[in-house]
């Protein structure tokens, strides 16, 4: 019984938009990677890390909150909820525990160019996202932009574009039309060069942070990690 209702309080607090919201609003430059980082990839998809080392590495840092955002896929949130279960007990005892929240990212259509949708604190089993969750692109209108956006929100969740900076189109072009269509955030905090030690890129970052108020977006922050470290890209 309690294991079941441990279990079913770390899936409502995974959900929990409002306190994400809250968190979002309070994001600056120095915010990633030490305090909260929103994007990370495991084995699960293109990543190096696996779900439970990622979190150890989570806590070791010290992190107050994150979401691993594999592609196409939850299941590295699963294993890394799985082994909080278990060892939070343990753990809590010498380390703060951070906030997971549910994340995924997704390839989508914006303006006939490929980018990428964040979503953030969603009900991974809503039937909205299944389409989004098999583990590869979509295709048809399931991969317009709009659909991945609006499918996010029915599931209760936050839609963010990731990187706006990186793509074919300008964010100049991007940020307003991903506005237009109901987009909640853009990563504005974001290594483009891949630095050492990890920081946002100081001239995307402005171009983006005043395009993100600019729409009344919320600025999120992350390393995008596809190695064995959480304070790099890669």
């Amino acid at each position: 019984m309690a294991a079941n209702l441990a279990q079913a309080s770390a899936q409502i607090a995974a959900q929990d938009a409002s306190a994400l919201k809250c968190v979002f609003a309070t994001l600056t430059p120095e915010s990633c990677p030490g305090f909260y980082n929103f994007h990370m990839h495991t084995v699960c998809s293109d990543g190096r890390l696996q779900p439970d080392r990622l979190m150890a590495q989570a806590i070791a840092l010290g992190l107050k909150g994150l979401a691993i955002t594999d592609h196409h896929t939850v299941k590295g949130y699963y294993a890394a909820q799985e082994w909080l279960q278990w060892y939070t007990p343990e753990l809590s005892q010498t380390h703060a525990i951070p906030h997971l929240w549910t994340g995924v990212e997704i390839n989508a259509d914006m303006l006939g160019t490929e980018v990428h949708i964040l979503g953030y604190a969603f009900d991974p089993t809503h039937a909205a996202l299944q389409p989004y969750l098999k583990g590869e692109s979509s295709r048809g209108d399931d991969y317009r932009a709009e659909q991945v956006i609006d499918a996010i929100h029915t599931a209760s969740g936050l839609a963010v574009l990731a990187h706006p900076a990186r793509y074919r189109l300008s964010h100049e072009q991007l940020i307003p039309e991903a506005a237009h269509l109901g987009i909640d955030g853009v990563e504005t905090y974001y290594a483009y060069n891949n630095p050492q030690p990890w920081q946002p890129s100081p001239k995307q970052t402005q171009e983006v942070e005043r395009l993100s108020k600019t729409h009344s977006l919320f600025s999120t922050c992350g390393t995008d990690t596809h190695g064995l470290s959480l304070l790099q890209r890669l």
